[in-house]
Formats: structure tokens, C-alpha cells, sequence
């Protein structure tokens, strides 16, 4: 400069040379700083008449080292070259939707019963000055950044976003906020605070703390470290993933048809509601620790389920199969056919079906006696209807176990209703499936019926027989119908037309019986004159020639030839025999027939 000044040049180059060079050198002559607005100062003092404080790294009095204030953007002066150095960092910029984690490099040390320095006031970490002196505390913080611009004194916060978290051990997803899906609960398990309580499985229920948004509110109201018993529903939360994790699982969904049966293993202190008829278990109101008197109902619930057990009943009749089949529920899969033993000593497999029935009301009961609907199959209805029907069986022999099926089956279902009572489960029906005999047994049922069946075979053989041939009786009977009507017609008339006969003949009968007394009387008194004529005429002339005089005339009244006409003479004659006979030819054939009498004389 001076060399510019001494040689020959104009006065005013010399001006404007001097100015020129001032101006260069001002800023470092004046101490200037000019920050810009996308920009923080962060000032080092290099030398002062204090020395920081042993184990402090920030300077909050002018010490040397990194100051705690930062130069906001506009022109600074004052800060010569010689005693400080700044350094221009850009703003800190976090992302829409994403949050920041911050490391503070000094502060009061953290309690060793946590593991992240509390929140103080401090503009959310743009007013390091006041960070250190609210007490704020060295190392990973509570306190985190949500999306935004701020300006970070970098030489004491360490400022985590999600471009640069791989370089700090961390994935970019674990600084995006946390976004809970719709019929989806997010579990939460705080990283800090006290210890959970002796006995316990969960942290307790916390107020205030804004669904662990709030950690330090947390922390204030005696929050435990480790699973908590709250649960964030549906939503977008900002959570510190230093201060709490959340895995998100399924809401409770109750099917129609069930009801759900809460198992809490935390809560409230246990009391029993159950009341003094229910001896088995005990009940407690919701909330508690116990079994939840009132169930769920059919729905999708926000349920803890890593502090609480929902168990399905079942309010439908369920079939459970004591048989080769399970149904769709699964809870009759070890169950097999019954084996039992006759009063024969015959064994065989019995298959059996039970329907049952949990009411909505009845189900916290049952699950508080034995535990689960599978323990209610496996301790209590499998043995009550196995022993059952091995005692039963022992009673009769197979063939009357088989031949009393229906009673058999009327038997168990008053027994079985009776005995599950007790457990508050309601028997519907008790179903005998089917029975297995022994072989050698069945075989000759067998024999025997196929035999019985062939007699009735032969049978209905022979009924089918009789009946063809009563067909095809029935069958000429119709063909000879007309005929037979015919002859009833003509056996008709012949009856009429004979008793029109008989009746003819009667009277004609009758006629001649009265004709034949007339003549008979005539008879009589002709014939008592006539005897009476023979006794006078005996009288008068004698019998003998009364006799011959009856004799005579009786010849004369009949014509009685007493001299024959053909006469044949003996030997002395000279015709003979021989003119006898032409005699009578010529007689014959010249009169008419007449009665000979031929008088024959040897």
C-alpha cells in the first residue's frame, strides 16, 4: 500500500486504491461477521482470561472454547479474527412427518436410574445457553424434534434425522413418526423410567404424558420401563424410539356366534364378584387382575393382548366327536371312539357325539373353573362321557346293548346332562354313533339273520306263489264271468221254470189224488155191488157154477179163442208140422197182425 502511495500516480487512483484496500481488510480490521438466513454462527472464543470448568465442553460466561450462543443471520461485529473463530452451519431442517433425535454433548450428567436427560426449557434446543442452565443433562434426550426448521448450536446438540441416520447405528423408518393402521392397537414398551413393580408384567396406567408423546410427563408420574399395560389406538404419534417402542398387532376380533373371556394379568387389586354359590374360581370387575366378570361381545376390541388372554367361547351348540371325525373347532381332535367292555366280556368301539351349549353369561364361569374351552373337552367331558358308557356297558351283554340302542342313548343323556351341570355347561343331546362289535360275534348274528331273512325270502316266495295262483284263478273266473252269469241266468229260469213245474205238478197231483178218491169210491161201491152180486149169485146157484158162469162170460166180453187156428195133427195125418206152418204164413200175411196163441199138440 505504502509503495502505491509513493509513486507518481494521480491523487485520486491513490484514493480509491486505499479505499479499496480498507474495504478488504475492514471486516477483518472491524471484526464483522455476516450470517445468512439458512445459516447459524457457531463462535469459538480461542483465548480468555477463564478456563471452562472441568467437564464442561460449552462456555456460558466468555470462557475459551465453543460458546453457548449462537450468531443469529445479519452482521455481527466485534468478532476479531485473533480471539474468535466462527463457523456458518446451515439450519437444521426436519422433514414433514418425520421427527429429530438430539444428543447433547454437555450438561449435568444423567441420573444412573435413566437413560435419557430430561427435557428442559430450552426453544426445543435453539437456546443452548438455556438448556445448560435449566439443568439440562449430557447425552441421548428425552426431548426430540417434529418436522421444522431451527437453529441448532451444533458444537453442543448432535441433531439425528433420517439422512443421517445410518450413520448413528439407526434406520431412517425409526424416525418417522409413528402411524398406528386402522383395527390395528400399537403396544408400547417404555425404554426409561422406574422399575416395574414386584409381581408385575406391565408398567401401569399413566395420566398426562399424551400417549407417550410426553416422555418427560412420563417420567414425572412415576412411569415403569418395560411393556405397558396402555395402548395407542389408530393414529399418527411422535414417540421418541429412544423412550418407547410400539409393535403393532390386530385388534380382538369376537366372531359372532362368541363371546370373549378377558384374563387380565394386570390391573387393579383382585376382587373376587364371583359371590359365595360359586365355589370353583373366582370373577373379578373389568379392569382388575383376574377373570373379567362381563365378556366381550361380538365386535373387534383394543385389547393389550401381551398383558391379557382372550379366550373364544363358543355361544353356538358345539358337536364334540367321540369318533374318527373332528369338527371345524378343533377342540374334539384327541378325542377317539370309546373302547368298552360288555357284560359278555366282549369289547368293542362305541362312536359318540355330545352337543353342548356355553351360554354368554355362563362362559367367564367356565373359563374362570377350568381355563379354556379345550380344558372343558379334555378334563371334564372326556372323562365324564368315557367313564360313563364303560360303566353302562358293563351292565349288558352286546347283543342288548345293541338291541337297546335308543334306551341306552336316553340313559346317557340324563346322566351327562346332569354331571356337566355342575360345570355350568349345558348338555343338549347325547348322540350314540356307531357300535363295533366284535367279528366272531357279528358273524354269526350274521349267519343267523341271512338264515332268518331266507326263510322269510322263502316265504313271501311261497305268499307270491299262492297269491299268482289266486290271480290266475281270478284271472279264468273273469274270462269265464259271462259265462258263469249266463249260467246263474239260465240256473235262474230252470229254477223257475222247475218250480213252475213243481207247482203244475202239484196241482195236477193234487187233481188226480181228488179224481183218484172219486174213482176209488166209485171202485168201492162198484165193487161192493159186484161182491154183493157174487154173494147172491153164490147164493143161488152155487159157487162152482156161479164160477163157470163168470168164466164164460169173461171169455165172451175179451173174445178169448178157445179152438185154435192152426191145428197140427199127429203122425196119422198127412200134412204134419210142415202144413202147420205154411198155414200160420198164409194167416200172417192175409190178416193183420193178430195175437196166435198157438196150441201145440204132440
Amino acid at each position: 500500500m505504502f509503495a502505491i502511495l509513493n509513486t507518481e500516480v494521480p491523487l485520486l487512483y491513490k484514493v480509491v486504491a486505499v479505499l479499496a484496500v480498507l474495504l478488504v481488510f475492514a471486516p477483518w480490521l472491524l471484526g464483522v461477521v455476516n450470517i445468512r438466513e439458512r445459516q447459524v454462527g457457531v463462535v469459538v472464543k480461542k483465548f480468555s482470561g477463564r478456563n471452562l470448568p472441568p467437564g464442561r465442553f460449552v462456555a456460558l460466561e466468555g470462557e475459551a472454547g465453543y460458546q453457548a450462543e449462537t450468531l443469529a443471520p445479519g452482521l455481527h461485529f466485534g468478532l476479531w479474527g485473533l480471539q474468535y473463530r466462527i463457523f456458518k452451519v446451515p439450519v437444521t431442517v426436519v422433514p414433514q412427518g418425520e421427527i429429530a433425535l438430539v444428543v447433547a454433548a454437555d450438561g449435568a450428567p444423567i441420573p444412573t436410574d435413566r437413560i435419557l436427560g430430561k427435557v428442559v426449557s430450552c426453544d426445543n434446543f435453539q437456546d443452548a445457553k438455556e438448556f445448560l442452565l435449566n439443568g439440562g443433562e449430557k447425552g441421548r434426550q428425552m426431548g426430540f424434534l417434529t418436522g421444522g426448521t431451527y437453529r441448532i448450536n451444533t458444537s453442543l446438540f448432535s441433531v439425528i434425522t433420517s439422512q443421517a441416520a445410518d450413520l448413528h447405528g439407526m434406520f431412517p423408518d425409526n424416525l418417522q413418526i409413528t402411524r398406528v393402521e386402522p383395527d390395528r392397537v400399537g403396544i408400547a414398551t417404555a425404554l426409561d423410567g422406574t422399575p416395574i413393580g414386584q409381581g408385575e408384567i406391565a408398567g401401569p396406567l399413566i395420566p398426562g404424558h399424551d400417549n407417550f408423546q410426553n416422555a418427560q410427563a412420563f417420567i414425572n408420574g412415576g412411569g415403569s420401563r418395560g411393556l405397558q399395560e396402555q395402548i395407542l389406538l389408530s393414529g399418527s404419534w411422535n414417540l421418541n424410539p429412544w423412550f418407547v417402542q410400539v409393535e403393532q398387532v390386530p385388534m380382538v376380533e369376537i366372531p359372532i356366534g362368541y363371546v370373549g373371556v378377558v384374563i387380565s394379568f394386570v390391573g387393579k387389586a383382585h376382587e373376587d364378584v364371583s359371590g359365595l354359590d360359586f365355589k370353583h374360581g373366582d370373577l373379578v370387575n373389568v379392569g382388575h387382575k383376574g377373570v373379567w366378570v362381563v365378556p366381550l361381545y361380538p365386535g373387534k376390541h383394543p385389547i393389550n393382548t401381551r398383558i391379557m388372554r382372550v379366550e373364544l367361547v363358543p355361544t353356538t351348540n358345539i358337536v364334540l366327536n367321540w369318533a374318527m371325525r373332528t369338527e371345524s373347532h378343533n377342540y374334539d381332535s384327541k378325542l377317539s371312539s370309546i373302547t368298552v367292555r360288555s357284560k359278555d366280556g366282549f369289547a368293542f368301539n362305541l362312536d359318540v357325539s355330545q352337543i353342548i351349549h356355553v351360554g354368554a353369561t355362563d362362559a367367564p364361569k367356565v373359563i374362570s373353573r377350568v381355563g379354556s374351552m379345550q380344558n372343558l373337552v379334555d378334563h371334564v367331558l372326556q372323562p365324564i362321557v368315557g367313564n360313563y358308557f364303560r360303566n353302562s356297558a358293563q351292565d349288558f351283554t352286546v347283543l342288548d346293548f345293541l338291541g337297546a340302542r335308543s334306551q341306552r342313548q336316553v340313559d346317557a343323556a340324563q346322566h351327562i346332562r346332569k354331571a356337566i351341570g355342575a360345570y355350568d355347561v349345558q348338555a343338549i343331546d347325547t348322540l350314540i354313533g356307531d357300535i363295533n362289535p366284535p367279528k366272531e360275534l357279528m358273524q354269526t348274528q350274521t349267519d343267523r339273520k341271512i338264515a332268518e331273512e331266507e326263510r322269510k325270502t322263502y316265504e313271501v316266495q311261497e305268499a307270491a306263489q299262492i297269491q299268482r295262483q289266486q290271480l290266475v284263478r281270478q284271472t279264468s273266473l273273469a274270462n269265464i264271468q259271462q259265462q258263469v252269469v249266463a249260467a246263474e241266468q239260465g240256473v235262474s229260469i230252470a229254477e223257475l221254470q222247475a218250480n213252475a213245474h213243481i207247482k203244475q205238478a202239484t196241482g195236477d197231483a193234487e187233481s188226480t189224488r181228488l179224481k183218484a178218491i172219486g174213482e176209488s169210491e166209485a171202485i168201492r161201491s162198484i165193487g161192493n155191488a159186484k161182491a154183493e152180486a157174487y154173494r147172491v149169485g153164490v147164493q143161488a146157484i152155487g159157487s162152482e157154477g156161479f164160477t163157470m158162469m163168470q168164466i164164460m162170460q169173461i171169455v165172451g166180453e175179451r173174445s178169448v179163442r178157445i179152438v185154435p187156428d192152426v191145428s197140427v195133427t199127429g203122425a196119422n195125418g198127412n200134412g204134419g208140422m210142415l202144413d202147420g206152418m205154411l198155414g200160420m204164413l198164409l194167416k200172417k200175411e192175409s190178416a193183420p197182425k193178430l195175437v196166435v196163441e198157438p196150441i201145440i199138440k204132440a
